[in-house]
């Protein structure tokens, strides 16, 4: 194991704890949030732009990569690192997602999945010996094991197959691992909304020797409030010694219940999606700069944030590069948002070693009390 992963700080009145992980290419101060790149490169940006913000690990995608450049191209060019000019840290997703929601035609079996590409059709494998070559051989820090990640609204039977299945995988990459010394592998824990299936899925994860934990098959189409329910439940159920990653999640206020239940690690296409779709983080909600009323507007976006955009730019400009698709909105606009994510992490994990996160979560509980009561009454 290349991995080394510390618990600086703890909250008195949470599970949130305040870490540093040290990775071959970095050491990173958790909890973090992970930039998505997810065929080698956060839309729009580049490195030194990760880099301007303080981000020093960043999210790549194994099925992407396989279908296009395709693992030897990504060898030749001497491992995914060199391929994308970044010296820093790589955590890659197994795909295994990916592969049920874009690929065309798919047959599942014990021993992996078969599917065709939605870039050109043609015919693909990935099984969990697949995925731990692609991911050693892209020479990343962090790999994530092939899972099976069913929708928010599947049946309980399916959801109990797709996390047998998962075990039996996770056995499966820990044999096929080669390169133990340079690649980390974390385990996944899926189940669903049921508390039960989590508990039982995390205790034959966990049993298995992963390197760190992840909290998968959440928001996938369940209902916002289960979201916090489920992680709540499972993140106290991982190893404390290990990092805890929840996989694709989210909202400022999902990131923040889920640092008070105990994790580490967050990934999400949100800050960069939602950027280049006029939808702008600031304190307290959101900008759609595309509204009539920015046509004029020459404050900065957030003037608390020391962003290139912010620091130089109005939201005026900003208003007018959106409407004229100009380029240069969506590079802009996706460093503001990365930006503003950085920011709330950089001040959850502050809340959290000077023991004051209720002070600073005191929105996001409220919001989430007025959801939950909300579901109440519907029922």
């Amino acid at each position: 194991m290349t991995l080394e992963f510390t618990v600086n700080a703890r909250e008195s009145h949470f599970k949130a704890r305040a870490g540093t992980l040290k990775l071959p290419h970095a050491t990173v101060e958790t909890p973090c949030f992970m930039p998505v790149g997810t065929v080698a490169s956060v839309k729009s940006l580049a490195g030194d732009d990760l880099e301007s913000l303080g981000f020093n690990l960043m999210l790549s995608n194994t099925y992407h990569l396989m279908l296009r450049p395709g693992v030897k191209t990504i060898e030749e060019c001497g491992g995914l690192h060199n391929f994308m000019g970044w010296p820093h840290a790589i955590l890659t997703d197994s795909g295994g997602f990916q592969v049920f929601s874009l690929a065309k035609i798919r047959k599942l079996t014990e021993q992996g999945v078969t599917f065709r590409s939605h870039i050109n059709g043609a015919l693909n494998f990935l099984g969990p010996e697949e995925a731990v070559y692609l991911e050693e051989t892209y020479g990343v820090d962090i790999a994530m094991m092939l899972d099976i990640c069913p929708p928010g609204d599947a049946p309980k039977r399916d959801v109990v197959k797709a996390m047998d299945l998962t075990t039996r995988w996770a056995k499966r990459c820990i044999a096929a691992r080669k390169h133990p010394d340079k690649t980390n592998f974390f385990g996944i824990v899926q189940g669903g909304i049921h508390n039960d299936l989590r508990a039982k899925h995390a205790e034959e994860i966990c049993a298995l020797p992963f390197d760190g934990f992840a909290i998968g098959g959440v928001a996938v189409g369940e209902d916002p409030v289960e979201i916090a329910k489920t992680v709540n439940y499972t993140a106290p159920l991982l190893p404390e010694d290990k990092p805890r990653y929840l996989m694709g999640v989210g909202t400022p206020k999902d990131i923040a219940l889920a640092v008070a239940a105990g994790v580490d690690m967050f990934d999400c296409v949100m800050p960069t999606r939602n950027a280049r779709n006029g939808y702008l983080f600031v304190p307290g909600g959101h900008i759609s700069i595309k509204r009539q009323e920015y046509t004029t507007d020459m404050r900065p976006l957030d003037e608390t944030c020391n962003c290139l955009c912010c620091r130089r730019f109005s939201r005026a400009y900003l208003r007018h590069l959106f409407v004229a698709k100009e380029l240069l909105y969506y590079r802009l606009a996706s460093l503001h948002n990365l930006a503003f994510y950085k920011r709330h992490l950089a001040q959850l994990r502050q809340a959290i070693i000077e023991d004051r996160l209720a002070e600073v979560i005191a929105p996001y509980l409220k919001e989430q009390e007025i959801l939950e009561e909300e579901q109440r009454s519907k029922k």
